[in-house]
């Protein structure tokens, strides 16, 4: 098992953060899904248990060509397939991925808090030892941590600015300055990820590959939350609602019709 901590500080609100996720999420399984690969959506419901109250998914990713090539030489056809199932009740969200295939030896877990302050506090998870767990902080401005070729200009949030709140670009020391600018908000998303993939002489290079694949996935996804601001910054949990709605129905003519696309192994 290998727990690490990421912290991803950014020029927005906990308020703001929820709709820009939501919007985020929608359009990133868009531009993953084709060629009968990418994500597909189950169950998207409201859900009340045990006094926590939020909004449920279930979600297939079918993950062929993002499998680095070591693992396709042993993974059986049809076993590349990853069950995501969610608990958001923000700002505290809780997400598990199963594997059919490999059962209970393999597990991601993601919980995530939605903190306003610039990700210094710690254990906000309460890990009973969080002497053993790495605090890994991303920038969502250094572009020393992007692969070439994942780069892209209109992601980039050290050039963009947004025209409806002013807000970027991103400077070498925009955090020190967001920190004491009282005119902008800021938020600290503490993800706590939690990995177990059993597998005899694989388990270590496994869940070390995975986390580097969840900061890639967080540095992405953060990236192009803040570059599409204006995109989704006037927009109400009900918008967000109804374009899920139309987004699961785009995802199953996508995996039809599409040619495989996103992300490929970062080997």
């Amino acid at each position: 098992m290998l727990i690490k901590e990421f912290r991803i500080v950014l020029p927005i609100s906990v308020e703001e953060y929820q709709v820009g996720q939501l919007y985020t999420v929608a359009e990133a399984s868009k531009n993953e899904t084709g060629g009968g690969e990418g994500v597909e959506v189950l169950v998207n419901e409201p859900y009340e248990k045990e006094g926590e109250k939020g909004q449920y998914t279930h979600k297939v990713y079918r993950l062929q060509s993002k499998v680095p090539q070591f693992v396709k030489m042993i993974a059986p056809k049809g076993s590349l397939e990853v069950h995501e199932k969610a608990w958001n009740a923000y700002p505290y969200c809780r997400t598990i991925l199963t594997n059919t295939y490999m059962k209970e030896n393999f597990m991601i877990k993601i919980e995530t808090w939605h903190k306003p302050d610039m990700g210094d506090q710690e254990n906000v998870h309460n890990v009973e030892k969080w002497d053993t767990v790495e605090v890994v902080n991303i920038n969502i401005a250094d572009n020393s941590s992007i692969n070439q070729k994942d780069y892209k200009a209109e992601q980039d949030p050290t050039i963009f600015e947004s025209k409806k709140t002013g807000r970027g670009p991103l400077g070498p020391d925009w955090q020190k300055e967001l920190a004491n600018n009282p005119k902008c908000p800021h938020m600290c998303a503490y993800k706590l990820v939690t990995i177990e993939f059993k597998w005899l002489g694989l388990q270590k290079k496994m869940e070390s590959f995975i986390q580097r694949v969840e900061k890639r996935l967080f540095t992405h996804f953060h990236r192009q939350l803040f570059c599409s601001i204006d995109d989704w910054i006037e927009l109400t949990m009900d918008d967000i609602r109804r374009m899920e709605d139309e987004t699961k129905n785009e995802l199953d003519k996508l995996r039809e019709t599409e040619e495989v696309k996103g992300m490929g192994a970062d080997e």
